[in-house]
C-alpha cells in the first residue's frame, strides 16, 4: 500500500522567516523520519508530500496514493487544519484522523467548548472576546483563564494567563488580540489537577491510551501548562502516568468528548479538575504531535509500554477498519 505523509516542516517556514512561536506547531524533520521508517517497518510504502501547497503540485500532476497519513497543521485561518482533508475529500484520497469538520470545529476552543457543553460534558463557564468592546462585557467570576482562541502549543499562555481582577483582564484580552489577531478565550480558572488522554480509535470502538498527570516543577512557570513550559518540558514538567479515582474520571469524560464530537483514529484531551474535584474539558488535539520522544500522546504511549511502531500501526490499523466498515481497533 501506498501512503503518502502530509505535514508542515517547521525548518521550512523558519527558512522563510517566520518566527520560532509562530512556528512552533509545526514537525521537525525527525518526526517525519520516525513516521517514514514505522510505515515502512510495517510494510507501507511511505510517500512524502508536505505541506497543503505540495499537496495541490502533486495532484495536479496526476499523483495518486493508496492512503495518506496527514499530520499537517497549516498556517493562517480556523480552518487551516481542515485544508489537507478537504483536498483529499475532493480527489477522494482516504486519510488518518479526523475530517474538516472536526478539524475546523476543534480548532476553535469556543466553538468545541460549546459542543462539549451541549453533550452535557463538564467544561467551565467561558464567553469569546472578538474586540475591545466585548471585554466589559464578561461576565464571569474571578479568578479567570485567557488564551487565543486558535491557537496550539501553549502559545498565548504564560503567568499572565490566570487573570485576577478586570484591569488584568482588559490588559491581558488587548495584548492577545493584537498580537494574534484572533478572538480570546475568556474561560473560569480551574485551580485542581491537569490531566492529558491519549485516544486510540473512532465512535463505539474509541479507547484510551492512558491518563497523565501534567506537574509543573519549582522552576516552572506557576499554574499554567505554557507555551514557555512546554518549550523547555525536559526541566519544567513531569509526566505521571496515573490510574486514581479522578483519573478515571478524566478518562471517562474524555472519551465522551472524543466519541460525542467525532474524532478519529487518534488524538488527545486535555482536561484540568475543578474546585470540586471534577475534571472538566479544556480542550482537544485531534491531530496530536508525534515526535518520538517530545509529544504528549508518544510519551503516554511511551509509558504504557507502547513502542512508537506499534502506535502508528494501531493508528493505521484504525484509520483502515474505519474505512473498511468494520469499526475495529486493532
Amino acid at each position: 500500500m501506498r501512503v503518502g505523509i502530509t505535514y508542515d516542516l517547521r525548518d521550512d517556514y523558519l527558512r522563510a522567516g517566520y518566527g520560532e512561536e509562530e512556528t512552533a506547531e509545526f514537525d521537525r524533520g525527525d518526526t517525519i523520519d520516525a513516521i517514514e521508517k514505522s510505515l515502512a517497518e510495517l510494510g507501507y510504502d511511505p510517500v512524502r508530500i508536505g505541506n497543503v501547497k505540495a499537496l495541490v503540485e502533486r495532484l495536479s500532476r496526476g499523483e495518486r496514493w493508496d492512503m495518506v497519513f496527514n499530520i499537517a497543521e497549516g498556517l493562517r485561518g480556523y480552518g487551516r487544519e481542515a485544508q489537507v482533508p478537504a483536498l483529499l475529500d475532493a480527489y477522494d484520497i482516504p486519510y488518518t484522523f479526523s475530517d474538516p469538520l472536526i478539524l475546523s470545529l476543534t480548532l476553535h476552543k469556543g466553538m468545541i467548548k460549546r459542543v462539549v457543553r451541549d453533550l452535557g460534558i463538564p467544561t467551565p463557564p467561558f464567553c469569546i472576546v472578538e474586540g475591545d468592546g466585548d471585554i466589559s462585557s464578561v461576565d464571569l467570576p474571578f479568578p479567570l483563564f485567557v488564551k487565543p482562541v486558535a491557537e496550539g502549543t501553549g502559545k498565548g499562555i504564560d503567568a499572565t494567563s490566570k487573570i485576577m481582577d478586570r484591569h488584568s483582564l482588559k490588559n491581558a484580552c488587548r495584548k492577545l488580540l493584537k498580537e494574534y489577531r484572533q478572538a480570546v478565550l475568556v474561560e473560569t480558572f480551574l485551580p485542581g489537577r491537569e490531566f492529558t488522554v491519549g485516544i486510540l480509535g473512532t465512535g463505539k470502538d474509541a479507547v484510551s491510551l492512558g491518563v497523565v498527570e501534567v506537574v509543573l516543577k519549582e522552576n516552572a512557570e506557576p499554574e499554567v501548562y505554557s507555551y514557555e513550559n512546554k518549550e523547555r518540558f525536559k526541566e519544567r514538567v513531569d509526566y505521571h502516568l496515573v490510574q486514581d479515582n479522578m483519573a478515571r474520571e478524566a478518562e471517562k469524560t474524555a472519551l465522551a468528548a472524543w466519541r460525542g464530537m467525532g474524532g478519529r483514529d487518534s488524538g488527545r484531551i486535555d482536561l484540568r479538575a475543578d474546585a470540586s474535584g471534577i475534571p472538566n474539558f479544556m480542550e482537544v488535539n485531534p491531530i496530536a504531535g508525534l515526535h518520538p520522544e517530545n509529544s504528549d500522546l508518544c510519551i503516554i504511549a511511551t509509558k504504557k509500554g507502547m513502542t512508537y511502531t506499534e502506535l502508528i500501526e494501531a493508528i493505521m490499523n484504525s484509520a483502515q477498519s474505519r474505512l473498511s466498515g468494520t469499526g475495529k481497533v486493532c
